[in-house]
């Protein structure tokens, strides 16, 4: 964490109480695109302490992809205007907070603080992918109307998953409830695309998953410098 992050004060307007904003941007290049500004308002960003993960999308879905993390909402909607004055039309976005889940409030800070306070891009993970999900509300799956307990259970089932793929695959989870159309942003980094394509389907046998999960829209990228993403629309 940047000296220059840690001296704002928590709390303090347009911040998070805990935690910081994470704004995701998927980009599609325009006629009049300005890579020069792309890469004045990247560097402006992370001068200013923010951590910002630039990543070339694969598809058509976009073009290029940024994920910037801080505590100032301001500063993240000042970095949005900057990337659109560039001349690229901004084809989905989505806005969350860094958390700690509610079934892990007890584990020590020094495993708290990479949830609320990452470092990212993890190193040598240049695959990325991002998606949004909800839990199920529906009459006969209604996530909101089990127990705690219950819930309990099947969130540690759904980790025991995840954590076979230590090393291998880094996840951030986002809080977006009340924020954003899901309840959750997911950001998965590992070395190969195929880490990613296998820890998803795995934990989507969890019952938490499988009888309780909604998703959104994928986005998968290759993590780059911004002077190597841009080099791609170079005339």
């Amino acid at each position: 964490m940047s000296d220059a992050v840690e001296t704002v004060e928590i709390g303090s307007e347009g911040s998070p109480r805990e935690g910081w904003g994470v704004l995701h941007l998927f980009c599609r290049v325009g006629r009049g695109f300005d890579p020069q500004r792309v890469e004045s308002a990247c560097k402006a960003l992370i001068d200013d302490g923010y951590q910002l993960v630039t990543y070339a999308v694969l598809g058509h879905k976009a073009d290029i992809g940024f994920m910037a993390l801080g505590p100032d909402l301001w500063r993240l909607r000042r970095f949005q205007s900057d990337i659109e004055a560039s001349s690229v039309e901004i084809a989905y976005s989505y806005f969350s907070l860094t958390e700690v889940s509610e079934y892990a409030k007890g584990m020590p800070m020094d495993r708290k603080a990479p949830r609320l306070y990452p470092t990212l891009p993890p190193a040598g993970k240049r695959a990325i992918c991002f998606y949004p999900m909800s839990k199920r509300r529906e009459e006969s799956n209604n996530w909101y109307a089990l127990p705690y307990e219950e819930r309990e259970r099947l969130m540690y089932e759904h980790g025991a998953s995840g954590r076979k793929f230590a090393g291998r695959v880094l996840q951030l989870i986002t809080g977006s409830t009340g924020l954003d159309d899901y309840e959750w942003g997911v950001t998965l980094f590992a070395e190969r695309p195929d880490d990613l394509k296998e820890v998803v389907y795995t934990m989507r046998f969890d019952e938490a998953s499988t009888l309780y999960a909604d998703f959104g829209p994928f986005y998968a990228g290759l993590v780059a410098d911004v002077d190597e993403v841009l080099a791609l629309f170079h005339a």
